[in-house]
């Protein structure tokens, strides 16, 4: 049986980019959980899981520190990187391929600088 994940506080800052956009991050700590959000196909809100990323201020300069993944393919492809050693010492290079509900993700990681 899977653990029930606990809400995560607002509030929230979800990451969104481009079709054919790349973002470099360093991640400095996360944490995961549930989010409420509001789509126009359900406006009164669903439950998703997501992946609360913390970054520096080189990163995201405006707002929280953090950014709020709900892509569930983006989240299981970090998440191996994530639950390994060092990972705060890792550059992830991710860059966006379509839009939702069909846009994917590539995930490069490399050694930080």
């Amino acid at each position: 049986m899977a653990e029930e994940l606990e809400t995560l506080p607002g509030p929230y800052e979800i990451f969104e980019m481009e079709d054919g956009e790349t973002r470099v991050l360093r991640i400095q700590s996360y944490a995961q959980g549930t989010i409420r959000i509001q789509t126009s196909e359900v406006p009164e809100g669903k439950e998703v899981n997501a992946l609360r990323i913390y970054v520096g201020p080189s990163v995201k300069p405006i707002g929280v520190n953090w950014w709020d993944i709900t892509s569930q393919t983006l989240i299981a492809q970090l998440m191996p990187y994530l639950e390994a050693p060092r990972y705060t010492t890792k550059e992830f290079t991710i860059k966006k391929y379509g839009v939702r509900p069909k846009a994917r993700f590539t995930v490069e990681v490399r050694p930080g600088a």
